[in-house]
């Protein structure tokens, strides 16, 4: 359900969308609460919004976690991460980050994204450049706070990863916010402006993205274990089976969103594809189905959703995607569900017409979708357990490096070495770098005690190992917050 259209303004659409939800065999709700860093709730860092709700104090979070709970459904709090703004009139709250952090603001204030030729405003729309230390810490704060504040089942992300809208495929021309230039620079001993196109400057942009997602997954550990996080994954073009694997296609060249390098490093437990094609265009049809192949055979042991455009398709067409998006592959696998998108348009014949017409085109969907013999969501489905979640064997790593008077400490290398390493044990050594922040973070490590060491940072003194526990299910600590500048 998008926050741009009907859904959870008051009560009575939260009941009706739940009726709806039901009526097509739904298992969990994901609910934009934050479109443009603002929120449908009251208790967040992100200001209340000042979309057309229901004034306070209703909170349109609460209202929708308590209806969903007594129709026995999950709920999932969709989160845009990069998009700041869109409109020419700017948000009422003084502190939302346009108002602090956007074209008013000036030097490391200015938390923008900016492309190479030097544009941050896409007509009304403004984005976050996700290699600035400033903003990648309140995403994290914010975020985390709503689960500390919420009792929703999991956090969405959506815009994860850069803008579109760069000059040429196969690149991306955003990330030139003159932070996260400097940041490189200061990484890589370059002076120059990189080119859109560099090796060099294009992974290191895509690790910043990389950087924020293990930060956000980590996080939701120590908030609370149980929440599952969700990424909403770009699909552009053909698949990799066609384009010549995961490294070539567009995801990951043009919007720099590895989105299944973070299935396969355990960072997201569920990607749902925004598998966005028109079934009655052959072309984009053969899209559909090579993405749904590649979801289903690459979830590395977490959990890839088919989310399919309803709005770009007849209703015959989204009950054919949905069949084909639920069927084993040639190689035996299946997805862990279906999401259809969206709420407020349920197929392609009255796009952003009349509530009247859509509600109805609502219903012809939920009765196709659920009756007939070759229904493909008939009957009831519960939500996919996460076993390495309820059932951990592993666990994981998070600190800090500073120095002494607080500065982070940027790039620096970290390693977390086994003391006691099993018969089938890897020898492998797991490395991290801090981020902009300073921190750091491994993933899904074996239980142990580990020797973590800092690389020590140019002309720093201070301590530089520490020994720390892993257990299952648990984020264990090491920081190097006592560094020294030598003079």
């Amino acid at each position: 359900m998008d926050a741009f259209n009907e859904g959870i303004q008051s009560p009575a659409r939260v009941s009706r969308v739940i009726e709806d939800a039901l009526a097509v065999n739904a298992n969990a709700l994901i609910v934009q609460i934050s479109r443009r860093w603002d929120c449908f709730c009251d208790r967040s860092l992100y200001p209340r919004t000042d979309a057309a709700i229901d004034p306070a104090p209703y909170d349109p979070l609460d209202e929708v976690i308590r209806q969903a709970r007594e129709a026995g459904l999950e709920v999932h709090a969709w989160v845009n991460v990069n998009t700041l703004w869109n409109s020419a009139t700017p948000p009422r709250s003084p502190e939302h980050a346009f108002n602090r952090h956007g074209p008013t603001a000036e030097g490391a204030d200015r938390w923008l994204n900016r492309r190479a030729d030097g544009t941050e405003m896409i007509g009304a729309n403004s984005y976050i450049d996700p290699g600035h230390p400033a903003a990648v810490d309140h995403i994290v704060e914010a975020v985390r706070g709503l689960v500390r504040e919420y009792d929703v089942d999991g956090i969405n992300l959506d815009y994860i990863r850069h803008p579109d809208g760069s000059a040429a495929t196969g690149r991306s021309d955003w990330g030139y916010n003159e932070v996260s230039l400097a940041r490189f620079r200061a990484a890589t001993g370059r002076v120059d402006t990189p080119h859109p196109a560099d090796a060099e400057w294009t992974a290191w942009r895509r690790d910043q993205v990389t950087g924020l997602v293990r930060r956000l997954y980590l996080g939701l550990w120590e908030e609370d274990p149980t929440v599952r996080l969700s990424v909403n994954a770009v699909t552009y073009g053909h698949g990799p089976g066609v384009t010549g694997g995961w490294e070539s296609s567009r995801p990951y060249t043009e919007v720099l969103q590895d989105w299944a390098g973070w299935l396969e490093e355990g960072i997201v437990d569920t990607v749902v594809a925004m598998n966005y094609k028109r079934q009655w265009m052959p072309d984009q049809a053969a899209m559909f189905a090579e993405w749904s192949e590649f979801l289903a055979d690459h979830q590395s042991g977490r959990q890839a959703v088919n989310g399919p455009a309803l709005y770009l398709n007849p209703i015959a067409e989204s009950v054919e995607q949905a069949r084909i998006a639920l069927a084993p592959t040639a190689a035996g696998n299946t997805i862990a569900g279906w999401s259809g998108y969206s709420y407020a348009n349920p197929s392609s014949a009255h796009v952003d017409g009349s509530p009247a017409d859509r509600a109805a085109e609502r219903d012809a969907l939920a009765r196709a979708l659920t009756t007939g013999p070759r229904a493909p969501l008939a009957g009831q489905a519960g939500v996919p357990g996460m076993e390495w979640r309820e059932r951990p064997t592993d666990g994981h790593l998070a600190g800090t490096v500073s120095l002494r008077d607080g500065t982070p400490v940027d790039g620096a290398r970290v390693t977390a070495r086994p003391l006691l390493r099993g018969s089938g044990g890897s020898d492998a050594v797991p490395v991290a770098r801090t981020d902009g922040s300073g921190r750091f973070g491994l993933a899904h490590l074996p239980v142990g005690r580990y020797l973590v060491t800092l690389e020590p940072p140019a002309g720093t003194s201070g301590p530089r190992t520490a020994v720390v526990r892993v257990t299952a299910g648990g984020v264990a600590a090491a920081d190097f917050t006592r560094l020294t500048p030598r003079h």
